[in-house]
């Protein structure tokens, strides 16, 4: 038996327990992994709450992030004693996740831990950073360079936010901060942002066509907030759109993409090929200096996750939330 945190959905309602679960109860998979971290993400307070429909299996272990040690393996790829991670791949909604002490997955979804981090490092960096990274490769793919002007991060406070902050200032980029907790500013001002604005600026309506601001952004709110962002980039400048925050509309115009021949770029990182994820993993070894990672992360134990979720949901986090799931 293993300690874990099973949701289940039946005839008393949606419920997230810390329950005693067997190996027996595990899904298919071609390698099983004694979990060491796991970690806290936006999604998983959705599944923790069932603030939203992200759960598509009963009963469901959550836990998009996890870094662990192999125990069975069945997958050339990987032996008994590598240490290995995952992010995405849909674990946590349709496949048991990292939150609980054991997981079974498919090879596939695996990568070795990069030599650079330890597991608590890799955790502290997890989604959100390795979405942030992957970020900015589109936007240097889109031609971006530190001396064509401001770069605009909105959700600041956030994983993303905070991990794209500290990237692109550590590469050289003048940073703009959009968030809604302006008590932050300082916070925001240790990662590297040169200017913070609140994101009433960007979260209401707004017109089509506006002055031109940013020579690109990276958004995880969605909304009105990712139209607004389009509407203010410079010409042919680039949006990475990597969340949802806000809302999964887009009540936006095509005239920035015509008029000035913007780009916007969605960031999947739930499915992206193994070589896409080994390059973000490299540039976080070199792009992201570690030493912010106390700053931006804190820890807690698998005990603590049922009620940290609802605060998650509720904006009072900050940064990242790490998961020690043997305690």
């Amino acid at each position: 038996m293993f300690k874990g945190i099973l949701i289940e959905k039946d005839d008393a309602g949606y419920r997230a327990t810390l329950t005693d679960i067997s190996e027996e109860q595990l899904p298919p998979g071609n390698v099983t992994v004694r979990v060491s971290y796991s970690t806290l993400n936006y999604k998983d307070g959705l599944a923790l709450t069932g603030n939203g429909p992200v759960v598509r299996t009963f009963p469901m272990v959550p836990g998009v992030d996890l870094v662990g040690t192999v125990e069975q393996s069945s997958d050339a790829e990987f032996q008994i004693g590598d240490q290995v991670l995952l992010n995405g791949w849909g674990v946590g909604e349709g496949h048991w996740g990292g939150l609980a002490e054991k997981a079974r997955l498919e090879g596939k979804w695996l990568i070795q831990l990069p030599k650079a981090f330890t597991p608590a490092q890799a955790m502290a960096i997890g989604t959100a950073g390795y979405t942030a990274m992957l970020a900015v490769i589109a936007l240097e793919k889109n031609g971006l360079r530190p001396d064509m002007g401001d770069v605009l991060v909105t959700g600041a406070n956030g994983g993303v936010g905070s991990f794209a902050i500290a990237i692109l200032a550590r590469l050289g980029y003048r940073v703009v901060a959009s968030t809604g907790r302006m008590a932050e500013s300082a916070y925001l001002k240790q990662l590297g942002a040169a200017d913070i604005i609140d994101r009433a600026t960007l979260s209401e309506p707004g017109r089509p066509l506006a002055k031109e601001r940013w020579a690109a952004a990276i958004d995880s709110v969605g909304s009105h907030t990712l139209a607004n962002v389009c509407a203010s980039i410079r010409y042919r400048g680039t949006v990475a759109a990597c969340g949802l925050a806000q809302g999964m509309e887009f009540p936006g115009s095509v005239a920035p993409f015509i008029l000035r021949g913007i780009t916007l770029a969605g960031i999947d990182s739930v499915s992206r090929p193994r070589a896409d994820r080994l390059q973000a993993w490299a540039r976080l070894a070199t792009d992201l200096d570690l030493s912010m990672l106390p700053l931006i992360s804190r820890e807690i134990g698998l005990s603590e996750v049922i009620a940290i979720a609802p605060q998650l949901m509720a904006g009072k986090i900050r940064g990242r939330v790490v998961v020690d799931v043997n305690r």
